[in-house]
């Protein structure tokens, strides 16, 4: 006959080794939580740029980039002839380019800057009340917009690249110039980025709100160790 007793501790020893189970898959949870995080790549990295030259962008992956600005137009000014007219020119002209491109549409809040500085110039020259109160609703209107994004501005680009291969800039350069021409037929103005627009450009994809506000002017400065 089985002892009654035995099917008692039975069942306590396995209470007890899933109390222990459980315990320890709790520690081990706690100190997985608490292991700081080892970050994969740095910002370097992960931005992939190695230098800014001229008019030229250098990634880590060897390839070479440069940037052509369309400058903007407002179509509303032009007719319905006028449009097709640039639309089909534009279409003869771009379908000719064999090599990949890329289009940049970037928006950002609007500089209100030279706004306000005027308005804030008018304030200090009225002697006039009713006008200096219309000038502060204004700048006040003005500066919302701006905040809260309701008003942006678009900016437009072409971005061409190469397999860097040395010494190819002059023939990136050609093809950037063959292209600015191209859509200079078509009667959009634009331009080849230089070093420091080029740098805007990129503080304008990472933080748009702020670009505007930042000063791009820079010199090389290289540190030598004795």
């Amino acid at each position: 006959m089985i002892n009654p007793i035995i099917p008692i501790i039975i069942i306590l020893v396995a209470i007890i080794a899933g109390l222990v189970v459980l315990v320890s898959k709790r520690r081990n949870s706690k100190g997985s939580k608490l292991k700081p995080f080892t970050a994969q790549i740095t910002a370097n990295e992960f931005i992939n740029v190695v230098d800014i030259n001229d008019r030229f962008l250098y990634t880590r992956d060897g390839q070479i980039i440069v940037y052509i600005k369309i400058n903007p137009i407002s179509i509303d000014l032009f007719s319905n002839a006028e449009k097709e007219q640039i639309s089909n020119i534009l279409t003869v002209e771009l379908s000719s380019i064999k090599k990949p491109f890329k289009f940049l549409a970037v928006s950002r809040p609007v500089d209100i800057s030279p706004l306000i500085n005027e308005y804030t110039q008018l304030l200090s020259e009225t002697t006039n009340q009713k006008q200096k109160e219309l000038l502060r609703n204004e700048m006040i209107v003005v500066s919302n917009y701006a905040t809260t994004g309701e008003v942006i501005e678009r900016k437009f680009y072409i971005m061409l690249w190469d397999k860097y291969k040395g010494n190819n800039e002059a023939d990136l350069l050609k093809e950037a110039h063959e292209f600015a021409s191209k859509l200079t037929s078509g009667n959009i103005s634009c331009d080849i980025l230089k070093e420091h627009e080029i740098i805007k450009l990129c503080n304008l994809i990472n933080n748009p709100a702020y670009v505007h506000q930042e000063n791009t002017e820079f010199q090389r400065e290289f540190t030598e160790l004795k």
